[in-house]
């Protein structure tokens, strides 16, 4: 395995960039030279500089802008869709191997390579690729992010299985609260840590404009920021 994450999710929304964001920030308190990806990102929008994605600026500040957010996020497209479904429709022909370069542009050893991929964890990336298969491409293990809602333990259950389908190791298990508020009678984190047989980091929600540049974060992350930097934050499911 490379030293480096990739965060996917259990669906499109559950807030991979926010958790991503973070980790970049912890990680980079610590001493860690973090390179962050977000290789393709669709839903962009116009600016003076030409197309834009949120996610990719997100982690270029994150990051302390020391990259070229061209760097960051290669490709970025208009319509807000799966990145295949939207290079397609915009005319731009991006491969899994373009993808796989992307990640690895300008990093180098001894740096921390976080990807974010695009959708779930089985979503189109590219005409010839799923999320899976970067991130067996790259080698890296999974940070997995649901959402703390009703149907999240169907959706983390089978995408963790999916993950150790493929042999990678699964870094970590985000329960993500996106709504201001949920049923505290559902016990997500609960059941997910039973039938998956692992704690679960449980983030509360947080608006967009408190993500960034806290003074504190959700303890579980911290705890896997470290685990990541040491790289013991390897477990196979």
């Amino acid at each position: 395995m490379g030293h480096g994450v990739m965060i996917t999710g259990t669906d499109t929304g559950v807030g991979k960039t926010a958790i991503g964001v973070m980790l970049c920030e912890l990680l980079s308190r610590q001493g860690v030279r973090v390179r962050p990806r977000k290789p393709v990102e669709s839903g962009c929008i116009e600016s003076i500089d030409g197309l834009v994605g949120s996610d990719g600026l997100a982690y270029y500040k994150a990051s302390g802008g020391v990259e070229p957010l061209s760097r960051i996020c290669r490709y970025c497209l208009k319509p807000p869709l799966s990145p295949a479904r939207a290079a397609f429709l915009q005319g731009v022909d991006i491969c899994l191997q373009d993808m796989i370069e992307a990640c690895h542009d300008g990093v180098d050893a001894g740096d921390f390579l976080l990807v974010e991929g695009a959708g779930g964890f089985c979503s189109p990336m590219a005409k010839d690729g799923l999320n899976s298969d970067l991130a067996l491409a790259l080698g890296l293990p999974v940070l997995l992010v649901t959402s703390d809602r009703l149907g999240a333990i169907h959706q983390t259950i089978s995408t963790a299985e999916a993950i150790a389908h493929r042999g990678l190791a699964l870094a970590g298990v985000v329960l993500n609260q996106v709504a201001p508020d949920i049923d505290p009678s559902m016990r997500n984190a609960d059941f997910l840590s039973r039938w998956l047989g692992r704690d679960v980091i449980e983030v509360a929600h947080l608006p967009v404009c408190e993500v960034s540049g806290r003074l504190d974060y959700p303890p579980g992350l911290v705890d896997l920021a470290t685990r990541l930097s040491d790289g013991s934050a390897m477990e196979f499911f």
